[in-house]
């Protein structure tokens, strides 16, 4: 039997997949689990989603199986997935639930579950939830039951929290910001307002169906469009739960999450922010980003794909900045997981700060042309492991030397093999991915 749990929560299709009674079952299981850990108080938890139209089902499914097992539940309503781990640590609650699919489609929705303080669940901790959901218990009754209310202030508190993470006033720049429609359809445009830019919105009027419909960091062009139609500083995408952040700047060009982690640990670094002159990223990084920090005395850790890596490799180095080239960037001096709208407001104090345009910060780091092909296949463990194809690529990477370099992984997912090339050129690394895909294809 397949895990429940996923890399990121529980995602699938709502009402099929992911229904009502899964939900329940589900938030149940893990407020006694999450409970558990402390009997001293009755437990509280804290809720929020995304504006698509299953997170309403949704909502009252996991607030029902958190109060039926004695949790007393703050509802936050649509708020970003960092503002609800941020309300978790604020509030003192002892768990939390965040129901969003993230930049998936608005068919899908997922479930999300965080620890007191806003922590993401160790593998161990949603395997005993999984395990608990098949242990039947009798619920409270009586007074014992869990109590709801809404929290009005939610919103409220979260931007004041933003706005005290960020160094420096915003007065003169305008942005445009693309809130796909989604979970900071409001927060976001409020926050860079209310620290003195001027903003422009654009997908910002969520009706429950067209989240991520075109739209925010995984559809960039009208963003690009609409900064150069504005005459704006730079533009700004987010996805559907604001836990990612892409840009793009004044020509309309992006700047990606690589790009964005540099120009963050280059101001940091200059003001003493960044531990151990370190950032933390993964190996989907792009080789540009490793030239550039090594160039500006910044060491770079790597880790597997995933932010839950990003973080865990963030925990035990001690270490104040990381991220992918997705756009999740972690600060853990503010926040426990990736954010989007903090992002996005350090990002812009940089440009505020130095007077320097983000196309001008950006090319700290010059990207490398990188060509991803996803070959499908039958073993992709087997696959990926065979001689033909450990040869293959190191007969490519002995030609590439340190002008580029080759990942090749399993998906974990799929049955898929993942072939990443980057080089000098994108014809070169166009051909040599080709190339190494047509041998894995053959193996």
């Amino acid at each position: 039997m397949s895990r429940l749990f996923g890399t990121d929560g529980v995602r699938g299709l709502a009402n099929a997949a992911l229904t009502p009674e899964l939900a329940l079952s589900l938030s149940a299981a893990a407020a006694r689990v999450l409970a558990a850990r402390d009997r001293s108080h009755r437990p509280v938890a804290v809720v929020g989603r995304d504006p698509r139209a299953s997170g309403e089902m949704l909502e009252a499914a996991v607030t029902a199986g958190l109060a039926g097992a004695g949790a007393d539940v703050l509802r936050v309503g649509v708020l970003p997935t960092p503002a609800v781990a941020y309300l978790i640590g604020a509030l003192n609650a002892d768990c939390g639930v965040m129901i969003s699919a993230s930049h998936n489609p608005m068919p899908d929705n997922g479930i999300k579950f965080f620890a007191a303080g806003g922590q993401k669940l160790a593998d161990s901790i949603e395997d005993e939830i999984e395990a608990r959901m098949k242990q039947p218990v009798a619920g409270p009754t009586g007074s014992a039951i869990g109590r709801v209310q809404d929290l009005p202030d939610a919103e409220q508190r979260y931007v004041d929290h933003l706005l005290l993470s960020t160094p420096q006033p915003l007065d003169g720049l305008t942005v445009v910001v693309d809130c796909a429609n989604g979970a900071a359809s409001t927060v976001g445009p409020e926050a860079y307002r209310r620290a003195g830019a001027n903003v422009v919105t654009i997908h910002a009027d969520p009706d429950g169906l067209n989240i991520n419909d075109g739209c925010g960091s995984t559809h960039m062009d009208d963003l690009r469009k609409a900064v150069v139609e504005h005459g704006a500083d730079l533009g700004i995408a987010h996805d559907g739960d604001a836990d990612r952040t892409l840009a793009v700047d004044h020509n309309g060009e992006l700047v990606d999450g690589d790009q964005i982690m540099a120009v963050l640990a280059m101001a940091m670094k200059d003001a003493g922010e960044l531990e151990q002159d370190t950032l933390v990223a993964t190996v989907m990084s792009n080789l540009g980003l490793h030239l550039a920090m090594k160039a500006n005395g910044i060491d770079l850790k790597i880790t597997g794909v995933g932010d839950r890596y990003v973080l865990e490799e963030l925990r035990s180095g001690g270490f104040s900045l990381g991220g992918e080239q997705s756009g999740h960037v972690v600060l853990p001096s503010h926040a426990t997981t990736g954010d989007g709208v903090l992002t996005a407001l350090r990002l812009m104090a940089r440009i505020a700060s130095t007077g320097k345009s983000l196309a001008e910060l950006a090319a700290v780091m010059d990207r490398l042309p990188q060509v991803l092909i996803n070959v499908k296949v039958s073993d992709k463990a087997t696959v990926a492991k065979s001689p033909a194809v450990t040869e293959a690529v190191a007969g490519v990477e002995a030609e590439l030397g340190e002008t580029g370099r080759v990942l090749l992984r399993p998906s974990g997912t799929e049955q898929l093999v993942r072939v990443m090339v980057e080089a000098p050129t994108q014809e070169t690394a166009h051909a040599a991915a080709t190339r190494l895909a047509d041998i894995v294809a053959t193996v």
